[in-house]
């Protein structure tokens, strides 16, 4: 591990790939079979599993567990104690091992506090998930979802500014970006 940062609080175990300029902050546990990007930052007891991949410059805040079967994109940001599943229905007398689910995390999406994605869900890139939400199905790039189960209010731009749409069209306040709304998905043009 090459210009990595580990507080001495923390555990990177051996199998364990964790990329250059990448911080792992106190009291954290990064097991076997993880990939980490570079330049990612991971906050206070973060535990990243075995079977997980994490792209460049992601953050991860304060007590977030990445369980085996969930993968961030680049530029992904998870919020404090933001949470994510393996198993749809877990028993503790009930070994489901065989039935992790796949979670994909999109390039640039952001997760707010304490919000849960429910395992087997897809969110799609530059999503935003406020906090206290619970996704509990895919997610389309660029929208703004919140509540329980988590519904699409709006959507957001690459640089997080919200959007408002006229004649199914957008552009973007802050930096310029334009958007166009197509079969209930936004696209950038």
């Amino acid at each position: 591990m090459t210009d990595v940062f580990v507080h001495e609080s923390s555990y990177v175990d051996d199998g364990a790939v964790v990329g250059a300029g990448t911080k792992i902050w106190h009291f954290s546990h990064v097991m076997p079979g993880a990939v980490i990007g570079e330049r990612c930052n991971l906050g206070q007891n973060v535990v990243v599993m075995g079977g997980t991949r994490i792209g460049n410059n992601v953050k991860i805040q304060n007590n977030v567990s990445i369980y085996e079967g969930v993968e961030l994109e680049d530029d992904v940001f998870c919020g404090p104690s933001c949470v994510f599943t393996n198993v749809m229905n877990p028993r503790s007398h009930v070994s489901r091992r065989h039935e992790y689910q796949r979670t994909l995390v999109g390039r640039g999406s952001s997760i707010g506090a304490n919000a849960t994605i429910v395992c087997g869900t897809t969110l799609g890139p530059y999503s935003f998930i406020g906090a206290g939400a619970v996704v509990t199905s895919d997610v389309p790039p660029y929208a703004v979802m919140v509540g329980v189960p988590a519904r699409r209010i709006g959507w957001v731009c690459q640089c997080g500014v919200r959007l408002t749409l006229r004649d199914a069209q957008a552009t973007c306040t802050e930096c310029g970006r334009e958007y166009v709304e197509v079969a209930g998905g936004l696209q950038a043009r």
